[in-house]
């Protein structure tokens, strides 16, 4: 299919506008069935192809969890990747500092904030997790991935314990991280992640190529990709391919519209860069993959626009593209 012969007015239409207001109906309504138990709630499921988003799409609005759950509701998306911030002030981590103008005295407070979270973090209970996940459920909203600053080198083997502790109780699968440049790092997540039966996801930029996931995934069979198709393509690359051969070993997708490396590899709205989002989309239908692919909102949001009417846009536009 010749992504050139959609364009982004067919793809998108009037009805995107519509999607933005999609929002969680009750279920005692008058004349309404009680009984049905998905009324109102989002639905981004496509010819079998999940359609999530990650919060980074949401930046430019409040991110509490409450909100960030209401803002997926109002975009009709009902699945999320999920990343710590809003997940931790919620179990009731502490707080960071504040920034300040004196240099030493704020890197002196982080420091000491990074040693207070890291022992939260050890020893926090799952509870407050576990009712996050229930009240995103209730909702309609799964949480597929999580992606806490807990992964790194730096960090504890107990906050890396504890990133997959909470990727489970959320009921996530996976627990996403930057790819790190060492691969002693990747083997250590690999072997803690087998532990508990939980991927960990190697999220990418432009600096992914064909092989750049290989030898941690030889490491270990819960050592994962959270491929990013955008950054892909910016990078110079053609995704297609790379999905085909890859895709047993893919956790989720991120999803975005870039020009390629010789086009200068701008961020675009969907339909309006090189990405091939619809034949991506459709052949994931096709060969029921089934990993997500998870909406990351990276173009600048037009004026008069915000991050929840260009998601739900994107939502659109893949539903759409899959014929739905």
């Amino acid at each position: 299919m010749n992504p050139k012969k959609y364009s982004r007015r067919q793809f998108l239409g009037a009805t995107a506008v519509a999607a933005a207001g999609f929002t969680l109906l009750p279920h005692k309504m008058v004349g309404m069935p009680a009984y049905i138990p998905n009324l109102g709630k989002p639905n981004s499921v496509f010819k079998g192809v999940q359609i999530g988003v990650i919060t980074y799409s949401f930046r430019s609005m409040p991110g509490s969890a409450e909100e960030v759950l209401q803002y997926c509701l109002d975009s009709n998306v009902s699945a999320i990747e999920l990343m710590g911030t809003p997940a931790e002030e919620f179990a009731g981590a502490p707080m960071a500092p504040s920034r300040s103008d004196d240099k030493e005295a704020y890197q002196a407070a982080m420091a000491e904030y990074a040693q207070k979270l890291a022992e939260w973090r050890a020893q926090v209970p799952m509870a407050k997790f576990e009712q996050l996940r229930k009240l995103y459920n209730k909702a309609g909203v799964s949480i597929y991935g999580y992606k806490p600053n807990a992964l790194g080198a730096n960090n504890s083997d107990a906050e890396v314990d504890y990133a997959f502790r909470a990727a489970k109780a959320l009921g996530a699968n996976q627990a996403n991280v930057e790819f790190p440049k060492d691969p002693a790092q990747t083997k250590r997540l690999g072997a803690i992640a087998a532990r508990h039966k939980i991927h960990v996801g190697y999220h990418g930029h432009t600096q992914q190529t064909f092989d750049m996931w290989d030898g941690a995934l030889a490491q270990s069979p819960y050592n994962a990709i959270n491929f990013d198709m955008g950054h892909y393509v910016a990078a110079g690359f053609e995704p297609i391919s790379f999905l085909q051969a890859k895709h047993d070993r893919i956790v989720s997708m991120h999803t975005k519209d870039r020009k390629t490396k010789e086009h200068g590899g701008a961020n675009l709205p969907w339909g309006e860069g090189d990405t091939p989002i619809v034949q991506v989309l459709q052949m994931m239908a096709k060969e029921k993959y089934k990993f997500p692919a998870t909406v990351e909102l990276e173009y600048a949001i037009p004026a008069g626009s915000d991050a929840v009417k260009e998601v739900a846009k994107c939502v659109e536009y893949a539903r759409k593209a899959l014929g739905a």
